[in-house]
């Protein structure tokens, strides 16, 4: 690394506020596919170059205290793409897990999953099942891979468990509540996102974590995934901290609660 881009990296770390870090940021790792169009490759070669961004953001975000990283690795989407490039998709996935579990437990980080991981090719499946089995203890972040994952799928399965529960005399209909629903996720127990990246200029949610993101902050980049490091990463949390997050309260109410909040601690 040239010591202006260290310099760089440095500064932006720097101007980062320590009492405002999201505790989960969720990405959707856009742009593997244009960035090997780019350099004249096939699009698989865009996803391997991917695997080293998910590499520096983890170890960004978790020098900087964030608890959970969530990726959106695939999609139930993802499996109308040609069978050539899910096929190598799915042998990176076994691939880089089997790489990366070191320097998870390493840097002392848990991976879980969300998603139907039952319809994965056995290999990746049990890759996946022994790298979280290998990492269960470790408590200074969360990374969650996304995989076979959508967000209709999710509520969906949500609905059904919650309808199953009311016509076994389980739960009454009157009840049901937003944390009911919230149980009933893939992401029970774990607090929903406060920022979502999403790289390669689309702006779209596209089936992803439709509930949990509910309030969270977003923010979009024309960086194409292969390319966005820690430095992109330090830009994502700087615009987060530079917004006002008021869920649905006025200006002066958040400053009139901030201020109650300061002077009940004095």
């Amino acid at each position: 690394m040239s010591v202006v881009l260290r310099i760089a990296l440095k500064d932006l770390k720097s101007d980062i506020q320590q009492n405002n870090i999201p505790s989960h940021v969720a990405i959707v790792m856009d742009g593997n596919g244009r960035w090997a169009k780019k350099h004249g490759k096939p699009r698989v070669f865009g996803h391997k170059n991917g695997v080293r961004s998910i590499r520096h953001v983890s170890e960004a975000a978790a020098e900087l205290g964030i608890k959970y990283l969530t990726l959106y690795a695939f999609s139930t989407e993802n499996w109308n793409r040609p069978a050539m490039e899910v096929n190598a998709l799915m042998a990176l996935l076994v691939e880089t897990i089997r790489k990366e579990v070191e320097t998870l437990n390493k840097n002392k980080i848990r991976l879980l999953s969300i998603g139907d991981i039952s319809k994965l090719p056995e290999k990746s499946r049990l890759a996946l099942e022994k790298a979280i089995e290998n990492t269960a203890n470790n408590d200074r972040m969360t990374m969650i891979l996304a995989l076979n994952y959508s967000s209709k799928w999710e509520i969906t399965k949500a609905v059904k468990e919650i309808a199953q529960e009311v016509k076994n005399n389980v739960l009454e209909v009157g009840d049901i509540t937003e944390a009911t629903v919230a149980h009933h996720l893939s992401t029970n127990g774990i607090p929903d996102p406060e920022l979502l990246i999403r790289t390669s200029g689309e702006c779209r949610l596209s089936n992803y974590l439709l509930w949990q993101l509910a309030y969270a902050e977003l923010y979009f980049t024309n960086t194409l995934w292969p390319d966005f490091d820690k430095d992109e990463f330090y830009k994502a949390i700087l615009s987060y901290q530079s917004r006002e997050r008021r869920f649905g309260m006025t200006s002066e109410q958040l400053l009139n609660n901030t201020t109650k909040t300061i002077n009940e601690a004095i």
